[in-house]
């Protein structure tokens, strides 16, 4: 009966943004993972609520990123962003603790996942389980994973890009490297600073690669208005960027998402790559969205690429169905 009453949350704990997933309810949150701290090392504001003072704060208080490239670069400030988050959709006077189960990069290592597991823990988890990323991804975008058959998930998020060829239940071969969405941004940034002068903020950078961003050049470019301060004059100014800049901006960090793929490749046995081949690529995360980026990835790679339905959620809803079916995915989880 207890078993019956304690919650469940699924949490993807991403560089970038956090997800929470209640069983029954879907995703519930989708918020940006920054935390605002003042001098004194108090939790002032998290969330949505801390990103809009990113760039934006006076001196005794910092706005910044508790996780770097998918793991805790600052344990106890990424503790109380957890424990904000799972009282926020269980409500303050929840009694029972819930389980938690949380999502990891591929190459995380032992005491990066002891850390995450403490870290739910103490910030009110009753028992606390991690899965690796792309079993996540495949789940949630549906792949049937315990057959024994070959599928290859790529998971691009914020932090980091995860590869990994899965077949009955497990990852049979890996790779995850630290370049991802942030990396894009800061790649905007450097662009529009040496092409124009302009010094620009990682948030009007992050809505470029949104909304004009593609991996691969286009014959009707979109254009868009982007204000910052002039390098030379230190004075404000306002230009027009193209899309076909952007994948100029973008092109060193893009081979590095391919070479990352083709690795994996490298290490596959034959049988599992004719899978691939047949059944395509599946692309998760939310850096997947960019434009015409499965279609560079065929490219480069000769095997086709499709984006997953909801790629964004895949992770999050991947941790829902984990939840509701823990003991058939025991082998592929960590626990404490």
């Amino acid at each position: 009966m207890l078993q019956q009453l304690t919650p469940k949350i699924g949490i993807d704990l991403g560089t970038t943004n956090i997800l929470v997933y209640i069983p029954g309810r879907g995703v519930v949150l989708n918020e940006p993972s920054v935390v605002a701290v003042s001098d004194a090392n108090e939790v002032l504001a998290v969330g949505s609520d801390a990103k809009r003072m990113i760039g934006r704060t006076p001196e005794n208080i910092r706005a910044y990123r508790p996780m770097k490239d998918g793991v805790i670069a600052d344990y106890r400030v990424t503790e109380a962003m957890l424990r904000y988050f799972m009282r926020k959709v269980l409500g303050r006077f929840n009694l029972f603790r819930p389980d938690v189960l949380v999502s990891v990069p591929a190459g995380v290592t032992s005491t990066e996942r002891r850390a995450v597991i403490e870290a739910a823990t103490k910030a009110g988890a009753k028992n606390a389980y991690i899965i690796k990323e792309p079993i996540l991804a495949a789940i949630g975008a549906g792949v049937p994973i315990y057959e024994a058959q070959g599928h290859m998930i790529v998971d691009i998020g914020g932090g980091t890009t995860d590869v990994a060829v899965i077949s009955l239940g497990g990852i049979v071969a890996a790779n995850s490297v630290k370049c991802a969405g942030n990396r894009m941004d800061a790649a905007i940034v450097d662009y529009i600073k040496k092409t124009r002068n302009l010094a620009i903020g990682e948030k009007t950078a992050e809505d470029i690669k949104v909304q004009i961003g593609s991996a691969l050049p286009v014959d009707e470019e979109l254009e868009m208005e982007i204000s910052g301060i002039d390098v030379l004059s230190s004075l404000p100014r306002t230009t027009e960027v193209r899309t076909n800049e952007i994948v100029r901006a973008l092109h060193r960090e893009l081979r590095q998402m391919v070479q990352a793929i083709k690795e994996v490749f490298q290490v596959t046995p034959p049988e599992l790559a004719s899978d691939i081949i047949d059944g395509g690529i599946i692309m998760t995360g939310g850096s997947s969205q960019l434009r015409n980026f499965p279609e560079l990835v065929r490219r480069r790679t000769g095997v086709r690429a499709q984006l997953a339905d909801q790629a964004l959620f895949c992770v999050a809803n991947g941790t829902g169905v984990a939840l509701a079916h823990l003991d058939t995915y025991k082998r592929a989880i960590a626990t404490k």
